[in-house]
């Protein structure tokens, strides 16, 4: 029953609240390795520019209070993100698309200090397979139908052409995966259970572009 209202509890947090802890994380972290053994909302909302009551709502999520005149324990905020965030375990995760893209996240090491690590790569280019990027093999796409049987895998990540991803989340969801990070511009259909996060870098570019000609007026 506990962890019914738990689960039920995460799953009511809004994206924005989410999208702003792994921030407050970052900034603890050099906090604490400043020194600083406790720190009030109105201090961290002022560094990242943000309400202290917002900050106060943000962090509640985790479960941890502040104290009066004291603020929260810097170490036990940044246990009580990490822990609400996963970021504390290693979810292994599959990527298919072994392009720029999908080769520069592979490249990127500091997936595993996010709670996420890519075990293999799939592709179908035979230039591409064989190789490693990163520690991380690339292997044939067909593969990733034997291994994900084996391995159990629960998070894949969408670095294929738009033309395709449609199909190749659908052999993902079909393997096991039940978590999709989505970084093509493709509007995936999938059953409702199945977890998409969608990083569409036109989308991204297309804000960046936009508020520069904005504010250029």
């Amino acid at each position: 029953m506990n962890e019914s209202r738990k689960y039920k509890t995460k799953k009511q947090v809004s994206e924005p609240t989410l999208k702003r802890l792994p921030g407050y994380l970052y900034f603890l972290e050099q906090q604490k390795e400043e020194g600083v053994l406790n720190i009030s909302a109105p201090t961290i909302g002022k560094k990242l520019s943000c309400d202290p009551t917002q900050v106060v709502k943000d962090l509640s999520v985790t479960g941890i209070k502040g104290k009066p005149r004291v603020g929260y324990n810097t170490y036990e905020l940044i246990h009580a993100l990490e822990e609400f965030l996963g970021f504390n375990r290693i979810n292994e995760a599959f990527l298919v698309g072994a392009g720029n893209l999908g080769s520069a996240l592979m490249a990127y090491q500091e997936h595993q200090e996010l709670g996420l690590k890519i075990i293999a790569a799939f592709d179908t280019d035979e230039v591409k397979i064989g190789k490693s990027v990163g520690g991380i093999h690339i292997l044939d796409y067909n593969k990733l139908f034997t291994l994900s049987g084996r391995l159990n895998v629960k998070i894949g990540i969408l670095t294929t052409p738009n033309n395709v991803a449609q199909d190749v989340a659908e052999d993902m969801v079909n393997c096991g995966v039940r978590a999709i990070w989505n970084f093509t511009s493709a509007n995936l259909d999938l059953p409702e259970d199945v977890i998409v996060q969608t990083t569409s870098m036109s989308s991204y570019a297309a804000v960046l572009l936009r508020r520069l000609n904005d504010s250029d007026k």
